[in-house]
């Protein structure tokens, strides 16, 4: 197996306008077949980086999350593919036929990842949403293999601020 780099952008958000922010520039970078793991605490704003990115996306209309459909599938410049795995075991996760979404042309924002993470693709984008105030999040995003590593070392240049700035 290839030895898969990873690159690491911290963000510190204090509004959901600010999570919207980060959640617009890597919405901007993602392409047909990206592939983005969404982790955090329950009300961390999962959600609502997933509603900001949908509506950078194009995406008109109401997104939720999909916890009890399991998939969602939305039309805007690309198709959007919303997942929430928390419900699934990883055998029922992997008889959904994820791959299919994964390697197709569409964008695949997948809620709760980690609890599939050996069903995910080798090279994404992982975000992890911690809640530090009431409105207040630290936002990890890490690029595991290119191109995603490439979309955390742009992200500052796209005008977004790293946590250490």
């Amino acid at each position: 197996m290839d030895n898969i780099s990873e690159t690491v952008f911290t963000y510190r958000s204090y509004s959901p306008v600010d999570t919207e922010l980060l959640a617009g520039a890597i919405a901007a970078a993602s392409t047909a077949g990206t592939v983005i793991g969404l982790d955090g605490d329950l009300g961390a704003g999962k959600t609502a980086f997933s509603q900001g990115f949908a509506r950078h996306l194009g995406v008109t209309g109401i997104v939720n999350s999909p916890t009890f459909t399991i998939i969602k599938e939305y039309i805007g410049i690309l198709p959007l593919y919303h997942m929430d795995v928390y419900r699934l075991s990883i055998q029922e996760a992997d008889e959904l036929g994820l791959d299919e979404y994964f390697y197709g042309q569409g964008v695949c924002l997948v809620e709760w990842s980690s609890i599939i993470t050996e069903l995910m693709p080798p090279r994404h984008l992982h975000i992890y949403i911690e809640t530090v105030g009431l409105e207040e999040r630290v936002i990890t995003v890490t690029g595991i293999g290119e191109p995603y590593e490439a979309v955390c070392r742009n992200l500052t240049q796209n005008g977004v601020k790293k946590d250490d700035d």
